[in-house]
Parts: structure tokens; sequence; C-alpha cells
């Protein structure tokens, strides 16, 4: 069982506080992913579990242990980083073979380490070829590999495919989560792509400033953000937030919402445009742009008070920039937000 806690864990550089009490418990198993825009503290998070950071406070405990004052190369973490960090001169079978045999393992044992890791990544064919010889993702399997054949405990990933161009991306994010299927093991994974967490984790941890604002799973987030923050962060296009002095137009709707309402929230899908002679309540929406997407149509535009709008349609709509149209609200799907933009 590999488990992890960190219990009110903080870290300072000099006067500048990084990670502020953050509490967190990943079960054996799980594929947990920090999620946060650039600073937010989730790769110094990331490095503190690993032991290449020291906690300033607070402790972190591996299955169940404290950690804190043990050293990296004996927490039983194994790191995957955005930079491959292959040797050049190696080959495959070497550079995953390295870290094995420096640690006096014998020859037999690390050539089934090796070429079971392989068969698991696909890479058997791979195993004589020097890292200039291969593609981006085919080296950040052999980066994996590495790891793997160290059997950590904890599987560490620092933004590992950020380097990779988009449809590398796409089918990594698959190999990962067939990977993890497979292995059962626990997994931390550090992205600022929100889309990558979305798909990637079990359960997701959403950070702002050092602090932990949201966990959940991937649904949770998205259909029960608990502030503006998660709600702007998590989905794709993100969240349209609309202040409640805009909907008097529509007194049916206001009526429903709290007086504690200052803002509502409601995703793209959630929203669509009347064609033309096609009768409906809604606000006037000033078309800025529509970009068309073969299966979707995105409309961008603008409210009467200058409220920035983004439909997602499934049957597109024709407009052209400057088409006034009718924005009709799925009342089901608001947000409500109070004045500190905490979820009502």
């Amino acid at each position: 069982m590999s488990t992890l806690q960190l219990q009110s864990l903080t870290k300072s550089f000099g006067d500048a506080s990084v990670i502020k009490g953050v509490d967190l418990d990943v079960a054996h198993g799980q594929f947990v992913v920090f999620v946060g825009p650039s600073g937010c503290g989730k790769s110094t998070l990331l490095r503190m579990i690993a032991g290449l950071e020291t906690a300033s406070t607070g402790r972190i405990l591996i299955d169940n242990a404290v950690v804190n004052d043990v050293s990296a190369a004996q927490r039983g973490c194994a790191m995957v980083f955005q930079s491959y960090a292959l040797y050049p001169h190696m080959s495959v079978y070497d550079n995953m073979a390295f870290g094995l045999e420096n640690a006096g393992m014998a020859k037999a044992a690390v050539r089934e380490k090796v070429t079971g890791a392989a068969t698991l990544l696909r890479l058997t064919e791979l195993l004589d070829r020097k890292p200039t010889q291969l593609s981006g993702g085919q080296r950040q399997r052999v980066a994996i590999g590495r790891a793997i054949v160290r059997e950590p405990k904890l599987f560490l990933f620092d933004e590992p495919l950020s380097n990779l161009d988009a449809e590398l991306r796409v089918s990594m994010r698959a190999e990962l989560r067939d990977l993890h299927a497979r292995l059962g093991s626990t997994m931390i994974y550090v992205t600022h792509d929100q889309v990558e967490a979305m798909t990637l984790a079990d359960k997701i941890v959403v950070l702002r400033a050092g602090k932990i604002e949201q966990i959940g799973t991937p649904k949770e987030l998205y259909e029960r953000p608990v502030n503006t923050f998660v709600a702007g962060f998590i989905g794709s296009p993100r969240m349209n937030f609309i202040p409640r002095s805009a909907l008097q137009a529509m007194p049916a709707l206001a009526s429903q919402l709290s007086v504690a309402t200052s803002q509502v929230g409601i995703r793209p899908e959630h929203l669509h445009v009347l064609a033309a002679g096609e009768a409906g309540n809604g606000l006037p929406l000033t078309i800025a742009q529509a970009e068309y997407m073969g299966a979707t149509s995105l409309l961008q535009g603008t409210l009467a008070d200058g409220t920035k709008i983004e439909v997602m349609q499934q049957h597109a709509v024709p407009v052209t920039r400057g088409d006034v149209v009718t924005l009709v609200i799925d009342s089901t799907k608001l947000h409500s937000f109070d004045a500190n933009e905490q979820r009502i």
C-alpha cells in the first residue's frame, strides 16, 4: 500500500511564503493531479514530497511514516521531469538500467526489470537506439521507464508532457491513463493544463497562491466549483460570469436567485442563441466573433453592459460580426456566487 499524507505543510523562501498550510490525503492507487496557474506552488509541493525541497513546517507521511528527515533517495519516490534528462551517449536500455546498476543490482535482475518495463511501454524495438534517434514521445516513455524499473512507492510527474506537440500530448495522456490502470500505482502529477487534469485524474487538487482551493473528482469540480476561481479555471472554454444586474431583463430567472447572489456563472454549452424568427426570452448579445469547429461553433459576444460571453453551439446559427442575437440561458445550469466570489 502506497499512501501519502500532507499535514499543515508550509514552505517559505526567506520572507516569501510559497506553500501556506496544505492538508491532503492520497489513497493507494490514486492518480492525483495538482493543477493551478503558474506560481501557485504546485511544483514546489511536488518537490517537497520528493525530498528535493525541505518543508518549513508540517509533516509529510508516506505509508504512514513521517519522511521529513528522510533523504530523497530513501523516500521511495520516482520523479519524471518536464525535460527528459536522458544520457545522450547511452542506449535506451542503458538509460533505463543505469540507476539499478549504480545501486549494485545483479545484471540478470536489471535485464529482467528493464525488459519488463520496455514491454509495458512498447519500447522493446528501441532498446538499442540512442535518445537522438527517438521522437519526443518515445523519449518521454524512456524517462517513464527509468522510473518504473525502480518500482517506487510513488510516481511523481512534473509537467512531463509540456515539451510535446498537441497531437503527442493527447496520445501520451492516453498512454499514461493506460499505464496507471496496468500498474495500479499511486501517482501525483503536476500540470497547469486543466484539460490534462480533467482527463487524467481520479482526484484533482486546485491550487492558488500556495493554498488548496478545492479537492474533488473532475466531475465534482466541473459541476460544483466552490468559488469563481475554480469555476473559471476548470472547463474549456471557461465559465461565463454574469453580474446579477445584467439579468434584470429576465425577471423570471432573476427571481430564482438568492438575495446574496452577486453574480452567476454558466458554462458556454449551457447557453444558446436563437435563429432569426425563433421565439424565446433572453438577453441581447452582440456578436464579436464566430468560430466554426465542425461539430460545434464557438460564438463570442458582449451583453449590453459590456459583459463578455462565450457560447458553444452544437448546431451553428448563421451569424456574423456585429449581429445582435437573443441569448437564452438554461436556468437549471446556473451557478450562484456571492460578493466574496464563494458558491451559494
